[in-house]
């Protein structure tokens, strides 16, 4: 039997019992409102990675209807420059990050300890603390929930990718044919709609863990108060003499690893390109002079944009049902 296939069926049955497990594993009903504890950050202990796949193909299962239905052909862009980018034949693709996939395991091969070995770990978005993702979209269709989830809203973002050029990691992967862009300006607007990791932010919600977290065989993730994942990581990296990435780059994010080796020799080893981020040293873009001026023009117009997208969206759907009558 194909292993692919009979590991999709298991994580099927996997996931339909994660209601009572993933709340029991985690009480995050309170968290998830934004209340009392604040932001919540994973951990992502690199030594427990087996590199199995499981999480990859979980979180393609829970968000597949999140994913973009495109309409073909797609509009004729002008200025010519702006290209199609179309993945809707290329949704098995696992070994990077796109617009069906968001999340992928990566691997460096280095030396542990003087013996050469292959460690994986899982990559998506960073979900950052101040993230200029959303602090930047002119459309206002990135935003940070109160729990520290950055999630792009694909029913108002119109694909222009200022979200990917922004990121330090540059995550957000474009879908064209699909969004706003195809009722208001087709042939001159952003060309589609920006997808990356939501950190199951509608399961949190109901109390339930991450996909990629509750299906893990060897529990490599962990969820919690930023604050109690931050101290488990440094006493995680004083056991091991290891290393901390993400409590501090780009002014801090809400996914920390922790490695046995120098993330500087993870970044080296590691194959990067479009979809696949490095492990650079990043500094915070936000506290840059530039970027908070444009972040604060950028807001009250952003404000109203996305309010005009939900109206224009409602209205739509309005038109929809009355049409179907």
């Amino acid at each position: 039997m194909d292993h692919k296939i009979s590991r999709r069926g298991f994580l099927k049955g996997s996931l339909a019992a994660v209601g009572a497990a993933g709340a029991a594993a985690l009480p995050l009903p309170s968290v998830a409102r934004g209340e009392a504890q604040g932001e919540l950050a994973t951990l992502i202990d690199i030594r427990k990675c087996i590199g199995c796949e499981a999480c990859v193909e979980a979180c393609k299962e829970v968000n597949e209807h999140k994913f973009p239905r495109p309409k073909k052909p797609f509009p004729t862009m002008y200025p010519s420059r702006v290209k199609v980018s179309d993945w809707s034949d290329k949704q098995d693709v696992t070994d990077r990050l796109t617009p069906y996939n968001w999340l992928f395991i990566q691997e460096a091969t280095v030396k542990v300890k003087g013996e050469e070995e292959t460690l994986t770990f899982p990559r998506r978005c960073m979900h950052c603390q101040n993230p200029p993702c959303a602090d930047l979209c002119p459309w206002g269709a990135a935003r940070k929930l109160k729990n520290g989830i950055t999630r792009i809203d694909s029913d108002i973002c119109l694909g222009g990718s200022k979200c990917r050029a922004v990121c330090p990691w540059h995550i957000p992967q474009r879908q064209t044919g699909v969004g706003l862009y195809l009722d208001l300006l087709p042939s001159l607007a952003g060309n589609g709609v920006m997808y990356k990791c939501d950190r199951c932010y509608d399961r949190i919600e109901k109390g339930a863990l991450p996909a990629c977290i509750d299906v893990c065989p060897e529990k490599v993730q962990k969820i919690g108060p930023r604050a109690q994942i931050v101290r488990e990581a440094h006493e995680i990296a004083k056991q091991i003499n290891g290393y901390i990435y993400g409590e501090k780059e780009n002014g801090g994010t809400n996914t920390i690893y922790v490695s046995p080796v120098p993330f500087e020799e993870l970044n080296r080893a590691v194959e990067k390109g479009p979809g696949k981020p490095g492990l650079d040293p990043v500094k915070n873009s936000m506290a840059h002079a530039d970027n908070l001026a444009k972040a604060m023009v950028i807001a009250p117009v952003a404000g109203v944009a996305a309010a005009v997208g939900k109206f224009y969206k409602t209205m739509k759907g309005i038109s929809g049902e009355e049409a179907g009558k």
